[in-house]
């Protein structure tokens, strides 16, 4: 498998979650198929499927963290050297030409991205017209509603 980019942050929450299924559900949810088996009859027994069902999606959970970890490339955006370019984990403080209004967009990986916190895949149409840009330039993106252009104000390394 490629590595594919996530930040400290990113990689650390998903040790937790990967911890935490290891640690509590993958324990109570083994206690839940036995007691269902204590019950007798498998065979029309709701609490038995559902316990094994749920134990299905806490193993496939469990490998897919698994995976992700061991083909991730960790990367800390504090000890990045771009110079002001926009890379992977940068901070970018944008300004919309149309409306004036500004938004700050942190650039991370496709699993960590949550647009409430201004976290934004490096896939995204808007993360990948502003990698390699500066401070100052002017980026058109492609969105939903047509193209929008954004004025690049600051980089930061956070």
């Amino acid at each position: 498998m490629n590595k594919f980019p996530i930040t400290v942050v990113g990689a650390e929450k998903m040790r937790a979650e990967l911890q935490h299924l290891k640690s509590v559900e993958r324990p109570a949810v083994i206690q839940a198929i036995a007691e269902a088996r204590a019950q007798g009859d498998l065979s029309e027994n709701a609490e038995y499927d559902a316990a094994k069902e749920k134990q299905g999606f806490i193993e496939g959970r469990i490998a897919d963290l698994e995976g992700k970890l061991s083909n991730a490339q960790i990367i800390d955006p504090k000890m990045l050297d771009a110079d002001g370019r926009i890379v992977f984990g940068a901070t970018v403080e944008l300004e919309d030409v149309e409306s004036g209004d500004t938004v700050t967009y942190q650039i991370v990986g496709d699993d960590e991205a949550d647009i409430k916190q201004g976290k934004i895949s490096v896939s995204s149409p808007i993360a990948r017209a502003l990698i390699g840009k500066y401070a100052g330039d002017s980026v058109d993106v492609q969105a939903p509603g047509g193209v929008r252009q954004y004025e690049v104000l600051d980089v930061l390394y956070k």
